[in-house]
């Protein structure tokens, strides 16, 4: 069996005694944000663009809705892959297109400078990292599941888990799931999405060069399957890291 077809075949069995996410906590906790009326300074890793938008276009969304700052920090600039494309174009293609979904998000985009297909996950590239992801001065950073199929995904999460742990844990840490691409993911928190599918759609189709149609509708099974769990129409689902402090999520 797919994990597509797992996926599928969960969601219609799920029942509410099954639920892994009690919506009812979720939105406990995002009145409780409301209420202290604080500005938030997110940040969103990812390993190429495209990566922050699918994995979590929908929350990045909430945030800036809500009057948060988001940042999309991006490993590279997709140098390796851009559809039909000269590869010498790549850079420049994807560095538009991220520059496009983030406007779409109002977030902002920033670049750590490696390579596509090339991460170096090492002394200097932990300290270069740190240094950049603290200089955007989270509240909150979302990256990838550190368990996953390629290997820039694996990188960056590595890098951002240092930088959490450098920093004496100073932000609140989550990971998110993109597609088939991430491996035995386990949540602890979701994020109602269902208001802000058209401005996640549109982020993720900015990304023309990668072909969305493939990969956006396998994320869609999940973020539709993780709202059947959680008692919404769509739903981002993360896992956090530490379960100390305030939460953060919209």
């Amino acid at each position: 069996m797919t994990r597509r077809e797992l996926l599928v075949q969960t969601a219609k069995i799920a029942s509410a005694a099954g639920m892994l996410l009690d919506a009812r906590s979720v939105a406990a906790s995002r009145e409780q944000s409301a209420r202290e009326g604080k500005k938030l300074r997110v940040v969103v890793t990812g390993g190429h663009p495209g990566d922050p938008e699918c994995g979590c276009g929908g929350t990045i969304a909430r945030y800036t809705e809500a009057g948060h700052e988001a940042v999309l920090l991006y490993l590279n600039r997709g140098e390796g892959y851009c559809g039909q494309n000269d590869l010498k174009n790549c850079a420049r293609i994807r560095t538009s297109e991220a520059e496009k979904a983030c406007a779409i998000l109002k977030a902002r985009a920033v670049f750590a400078g490696q390579i596509d297909g090339r991460a170096i996950v090492d002394a200097p590239h932990y300290e270069e990292f740190s240094r950049l992801l603290l200089e955007q001065e989270p509240d909150v950073v979302f990256t990838h599941w550190p368990v996953d199929g390629h290997r820039d995904h694996r990188a960056i999460a590595a890098l951002t888990l240092d930088a959490w742990l450098s920093s004496k844990k100073r932000f609140a840490l989550y990971y998110y799931e993109v597609a088939e691409d991430t491996l035995q993911f386990s949540a602890t928190d979701v994020v109602d999405t269902s208001g802000v599918a058209v401005r996640y759609r549109e982020a993720c189709y900015a990304h023309a060069s990668q072909q969305p149609d493939k990969w956006f509708p396998l994320q869609m099974e999940m973020v539709r399957y993780h709202g059947l769990q959680s008692g919404f129409a769509q739903a981002e689902a993360f896992f956090r890291v530490s379960q100390e402090g305030k939460k953060v999520l919209p």
